[in-house]
């Protein structure tokens, strides 16, 4: 049993301002707090592919599991590991995150998609963010009969935590938008481009 669902937004704000506040979203004490899910985030490794302009990294994101009390408790712990992959594309103006678990695979297996793309409508003032998520519950015979019920549990709060993300991020792209002289994420986009 899978549990998938998808999620459009759309920021009236440009792509470059969007994606820098993604990078910004882990970073700031307000943000923390409401994030507050979020435990640790650490970059594994950032690279620049000249020939292509395109910027990869990895960052390894701690969590509070998101999943109801007994299966904490049936698993042992109540943090989970993840590792984020990004790409961002500044010369077509897409990025791209992946995002899955490490630990507790046995388990439970996340996958999250996210995209940034400039808006059609408005390519030059908005964002579009497309989000994909599968979690998937490996059948075990403590909870097996129970799998859907906890996938649909696991998913309703990953659809929490995606508003307060998105709440984050208008928030950062407004401070963005009040400080626009020297944005730190400028060095990023002017490298790759």
């Amino acid at each position: 049993m899978v549990k998938a669902y998808t999620q459009e937004h759309v920021y009236k704000h440009p792509w470059e301002r969007v994606t820098c506040a993604s990078w910004r979203k882990f970073a700031d004490q307000e943000n923390k707090r409401i994030l507050s899910h979020i435990l640790d985030v650490d970059t594994l490794n950032h690279s620049l592919d000249p020939s292509s302009g395109k910027l990869y990294t990895t960052r390894a994101i701690t969590i509070h599991c998101p999943g109801p009390w007994f299966v904490r408790k049936i698993v042992g712990q109540d943090i989970c590991h993840c590792v984020e992959s990004t790409v961002v594309d500044a010369r077509s103006r897409s990025m791209q995150l992946t995002s899955r678990n490490i630990s507790l695979q046995k388990f439970i297996e996340v996958e999250e998609k996210i995209r940034y793309d400039p808006h059609p409508d408005n390519p030059t003032g908005w964002t579009i963010c497309q989000q994909e998520t599968r979690i998937r519950i490996k059948p075990l015979s403590a909870l097996a009969s129970m799998a859907e019920k906890v996938e649909q549990r696991c998913a309703e709060k990953f659809l929490q935590n995606s508003v307060k993300g998105r709440e984050v991020m208008e928030r950062i792209c407004n401070i963005l938008k009040q400080n626009q002289a020297a944005l730190p994420c400028d060095s990023i986009f002017l490298i790759s481009v």
